[in-house]
């Protein structure tokens, strides 16, 4: 493995019991992914994306093989080890945004710096600075019920960053955004990524993601069928910046 590889997946199955059938959800899966880069992870609905966006962030576990960050064999840890890798490595943005709603955009990124040991001054300071980061200065004392789609979606991301994560993943980040929202967003992943040196993990349907990707992971019936990396991705719907 490769001192720049931040997360290794080999051999990856993951198998659900539906019924009195057995489903392999993942089926034999090998990938490095490298410190720094934009991934996406395609595929038709069934394919397996979402549960192998689960095995790199540690909400779930495979049946076979390893999964590893930085080293650190994720199998062979614990809940608590677990949840430290989660609050302290990764960042997550899912669809729906999951803010809560009786808290304003301020107080939705300060919790889980609250969460990791800060004191609510600290985390004041820090929540400011990363909203202001992703164009919401002005934005603090906001609930997202005062807020457009992609002001909560960039809530969500700044929440992603409250604890300064390697790692983000993004579980279909563009699926209830408009286009212009959408594209926006993909720009902000891109600058975090170009800027703070964040590995940027999607799994998306977004074709726009396309642009902004490194490589892009085709998965088919639990299985990679295909990689793409820059230089191959044809499509593009316009600069990034």
């Amino acid at each position: 493995m490769s001192s720049d590889t931040v997360i290794s997946i080999k051999n990856v199955k993951r198998c659900y019991r539906m019924g009195g059938e057995q489903v392999w959800a993942l089926d034999g899966v090998d990938l490095d992914i490298q410190r720094g880069e934009y991934i996406s992870i395609m595929g038709p609905s069934g394919s397996g994306k979402s549960t192998l966006f689960n095995m790199i962030g540690g909400l779930d576990l495979p049946s076979e093989g390893e999964v590893t960050i930085d080293g650190a064999f994720l199998t062979k840890m614990n809940q608590k080890q677990l949840a430290y890798i989660r609050c302290r490595k990764i960042g997550y943005i899912f669809q729906t945004f999951n803010l809560i709603e009786v808290m304003s955009a301020l107080e939705n990124v300060m919790l889980p710096i609250i969460f990791s040991g800060a004191s609510d001054e600290e985390a004041k300071s820090k929540a400011i600075g990363i909203l202001d980061k992703v164009g919401l200065s002005g934005r603090y004392d906001h609930r997202p019920s005062q807020l457009s789609g992609g002001q909560q979606q960039r809530v969500a991301v700044a929440r992603a960053l409250a604890n300064t994560p390697a790692i983000l993943l993004a579980d279909e980040p563009t699926g209830n955004l408009d286009l212009k929202t959408g594209e926006d967003l993909i720009r902000t992943l891109q600058k975090l990524k170009d800027d703070l040196g964040v590995t940027v993990i999607t799994a998306t349907h977004d074709n726009k993601m396309l642009a902004a990707s490194d490589r892009v992971i085709y998965l088919e019936a639990g299985k990679i069928i295909d990689i793409k990396t820059k230089e191959h991705l044809s499509f593009s719907f316009g600069k990034i910046g």
